[in-house]
């Protein structure tokens, strides 16, 4: 018996599940993780508190993760409180419980691609029809051509990602203030990489006060090197919150999985000054690789979007054969590349110019 015997819905039948190779190579450059471990001073404090939890592990965690979400709010600012700030595990699973919520059968979800690709795929698994709109040959978004397709399609949500994956590209506050405007139901702010954009780049945030339909999300998967973890969460108006709560799974954040959370925003000064150095990497890996004759998305994330390349996997077997994994991701002909530490990124050129 294989996978189409099986009485599967019809809506999931021919799809592939999601997923990045995970090759053991030297240099591991395709999923955005951030390259840096977490310091021996968060790793001690982090054994303490597992310790100090652990005593009561035979009983379940906090349900609405109280402690968590106050400190979250803390962290975003823009006056949040804890009734604004939702988390679960990983930001997939935000995105899923959004879906749950305001999704379903009869209803629409609209993105613009190319994009985050869980977005569709959460999407379907919920019984949401997707609706595909286009971003420009520039992989920007187009504030007319966003607010048309969204009056085109009428769309019961609508996700934006800023900075975009993969192209890496930040979406200006006006076009996503256009976009809310413009759309009817719940429209997604999806700022996994936000902590990534340059200097001076506005978040979704600052719109929540003006409009009660936006949800931003984020991760700490990322700038927080804490994808294994697994810690999404959202800010929202107090009644989004509410719906979650309709949906969600009872008990669903372990308690090992808040405390390692709470660790790591006491220990957010450390954790967030690798950003910078990244920052300065990924802009020095643009402006190499455009050195090279290559066409570059510009990137706010800590990830470059590089190409075209006919063959793009020759290119990717050729750089695995070196050792070096990227992602074969996005549209025909382009690559991504995450950005490492120097010596991952110096691996990387190198690779890159014996297969030039």
């Amino acid at each position: 018996m294989n996978l189409e015997d099986l009485p599967i819905r019809d809506d999931l039948r021919g799809m592939k599940a999601y997923g990045a190779p995970q090759l053991d190579v030297a240099v591991r450059l395709n999923t955005n993780e951030n390259p840096y471990p977490p310091s021996e001073r968060l790793l001690d404090d982090l054994a303490l508190t597992i310790r100090r939890e652990a005593a009561e592990l035979n009983r379940y965690p906090d349900r609405d993760a109280i402690e968590l979400r106050e400190e979250l709010a803390a962290y975003l600012g823009h006056g949040l409180g804890r009734e604004r700030v939702w988390a679960a595990n990983g930001s997939n699973e935000v995105l899923q419980q959004i879906l749950q919520a305001f999704g379903g059968p009869g209803r629409t979800a609209m993105g613009f691609e190319p994009s985050y690709a869980m977005h569709p795929l959460i999407t379907t698994g919920t019984n949401t029809t997707w609706v595909r709109a286009s971003r420009e040959a520039d992989f920007s978004l187009d504030p007319a051509g966003a607010v048309a397709a969204i009056k085109e399609h009428d769309p019961d949500i609508v996700f934006l990602t800023s900075p975009n994956n993969p192209t890496g590209t930040a979406v200006p506050i006006e076009t996503i203030e256009a976009v809310i405007e413009a759309a009817r139901g719940m429209v997604v702010i999806d700022e996994a990489y936000f902590e990534f954009a340059r200097t001076g780049t506005p978040s979704a945030l600052t719109l929540l006060g003006r409009h009660p339909r936006l949800i931003v999300t984020r991760t700490m998967s990322k700038a927080f090197a804490m994808a294994g973890t697994r810690l999404g969460y959202l800010a929202a108006h107090p009644a989004v919150i509410e719906a979650l709560l309709l949906v969600r799974l009872p008990y669903h954040l372990s308690t090992v999985t808040q405390a390692t959370a709470r660790t790591a925003l006491r220990h957010r000064e450390d954790l967030l000054k690798d950003v910078q150095r990244l920052r300065e990497e990924r802009d020095a890996t643009v402006g190499w690789l455009r050195g090279r004759g290559l066409e570059v998305a510009d990137s706010d994330a800590n990830f470059v979007m590089f190409g075209r390349f006919p063959d793009r996997r020759k290119i990717w077997q050729g750089l695995l054969d070196q050792g070096v994994l990227i992602r074969e991701v996005g549209p025909p002909e382009w690559l991504r590349v995450s950005i490492g530490t120097k010596d991952e990124m110096s691996a990387f050129r190198q690779a890159m110019e014996n297969v030039l």
